[in-house]
């Protein structure tokens, strides 16, 4: 099987016990639930990759998602779990078109955004979460006041019960709600408590269920007004450092830095004017930023003069106190990130990255962009003391080996070539033409044999290459490669194409 295809689950350590937090369709149809035991789930897909899970990050998107429907489809939304929302749609359902048409609108956001959902609409927030977990639709509308007859069929693990009234409740037999809702009011709650009394009367809309929604943070911005136009670069320029800095004390209130800043000049004939500025690296140093946006003023064309100009925070991060280092002969590190935004400022960000090997024996797999000063990965945790992955003494293999040159440019294809002369089934290229041009081999090394990712991908498992370094008449030398290794038809078509340059 394709390791990109495997059954996938996420797992967390409880105790001494390892157990699934997550799993993809393709595991829960092999019969694997959430809060399995790890081993039992190897037991039934040997196969399946597992992966640790990360609840703080889980949190922290669900957080910033709460957020995002805050501002645009609710006022309320509330928190409830991992991985559920309440949405009150009290006197906003009508603006997105009725419930059913909202319902719509936001499954389809959501899987725009990457996320699986079941969405259910219902008189009360218990309700709602229970037609979510337990009844089979995406998508589903409750009739008002119909959902105590929709309640009564599913299980009562859908009133959001403890584990240990879940076992109480299923030792009397008491299986699904409407039997729970059967029962004597005043014995169930002498046996029980008033827990499960609560929690079906909130779902029932008997009594009112609390919700704390969530306070989506304030956009910081700044704003400053004039009585009269202004419409020369002096008097910009003066204002805009006073924005910035009255902004590089709003960001330092808050703790963020910022990573996106746009600014906003309103012109009198009601035409706005707009420059923008991205840093590499969280930032409120009020100087490096109106550096960035001086280099922009002349972008602004003030027409009959400007009434008002506002810089927004476009886009931020959490910035805390530099830490200082209490040696005085300490050696500090150049930042490179003034110069980085320097650059993008000029060039743009996107013309900026830096590269970092990838294990991949495929040279165009071997490596990745990164922005510039994106952090290095984490190191791996530390190894057991009984791990025998401890007995292996040598030394890591570099991803890149310095005895395996490789080319300074590295084409984003291989290009093919054409009227290739050469010997089968290991000698190099006599000739070839490339973009028109022929070429004559004067010198020539190889060659260097890379097999296909048979591990990862089935259509690989025969797939070869064979590398030359080749040199032409002129000085200029390729980076080539055969398609093939010039003996079996099923290893390639013994087609050549060019992969790189070297300087």
């Amino acid at each position: 099987m394709d390791v990109e295809e495997a059954p996938r689950v996420l797992s967390r350590r409880t105790g001494s016990r390892s157990e699934v937090t997550a799993a993809c369709p393709a595991a829960m149809a092999a019969g694997i639930r959430i809060g399995m035991a790890l081993t039992q789930a190897r037991a039934l897909v040997p196969e399946l990759r597992i992966d640790p899970a990360d609840p703080e990050g889980d949190r922290g998107d669900l957080e910033r998602l709460a957020h995002s429907l805050a501002r645009r489809w609710s006022p309320s939304v509330t928190l409830a779990g991992d991985d559920l929302l309440f949405l009150d749609l009290t006197g906003v359902a009508h603006l997105h078109g009725g419930e059913a048409r909202m319902l719509r609108r936001l499954h389809a956001l959501l899987a725009r955004l990457g996320f699986a959902s079941k969405i259910a609409v219902a008189d009360t927030p218990g309700a709602a979460s229970a037609f979510a977990r337990f009844r089979p639709e995406t998508l589903l509308c409750c009739p008002p006041g119909e959902h105590g007859a929709w309640l009564a069929p599913l299980p009562v693990e859908a009133l959001r019960l403890e584990n240990d009234a879940l076992d109480l409740l299923h030792r009397l037999g008491v299986d699904s709600i409407g039997q729970l809702a059967a029962l004597p009011r005043a014995p169930l709650v002498r046996r029980f408590g008033t827990v499960i009394a609560a929690r079906l009367d909130q779902a029932l809309g008997r009594i009112p269920e609390p919700v704390t929604p969530v306070t989506p943070p304030e956009p910081i911005a700044v704003t400053q007004r004039f009585a009269e136009p202004i419409a020369t670069p002096e008097a910009i320029a003066h204002w805009l450092g006073d924005l910035v800095h009255r902004l590089a004390e709003a960001l330092a209130e808050a703790g963020q830095g910022a990573r996106r800043i746009g600014l906003v000049a309103d012109r009198v004939d009601g035409v706005p004017q707009r420059i923008g500025i991205g840093l590499a690296r969280a930032s409120r140093d009020p100087a490096h930023l109106l550096r960035l946006l001086a280099r922009r003023i002349d972008q602004i064309e003030p027409g009959y003069g400007l009434d008002a100009m506002t810089l927004h925070l476009l886009r931020s991060e959490p910035l805390g106190s530099l830490p200082v280092d209490e040696r005085l002969d300490a050696e500090t590190v150049p930042d490179l990130a003034p110069l980085i935004d320097t650059l993008a400022t000029r060039i743009g960000m996107a013309r900026l990255w830096r590269m970092r090997p990838v294990e991949s024996d495929v040279p165009e797999r071997s490596a990745a962009a990164l922005p510039p000063l994106d952090p290095p990965e984490r190191e791996a945790p530390p190894l057991k003391a009984d791990d025998v992955r401890k007995l292996d003494r040598n030394a890591p293999l570099p991803p890149w080996h310095p005895d395996w040159p490789r080319p300074i440019r590295l084409l984003r294809r291989p290009e093919r070539l054409d009227h290739v002369v050469a010997a089968l089934p290991d000698q190099p290229p006599r000739r070839f033409t490339w973009r028109g041009e022929r070429h004559e081999v004067v010198h020539a090394d190889g060659p260097e044999r890379i097999h296909g990712e048979w591990w990862k991908r089935a259509a690989e498992t025969h797939a070869t290459r064979d590398y030359f370094r080749v040199e032409d008449e002129r000085g200029r030398r390729y980076w080539l490669f055969r398609q093939g290794d010039g003996e079996r038809s099923v290893t390639g078509d013994l087609s050549w194409y060019l992969h790189g340059l070297f300087g």
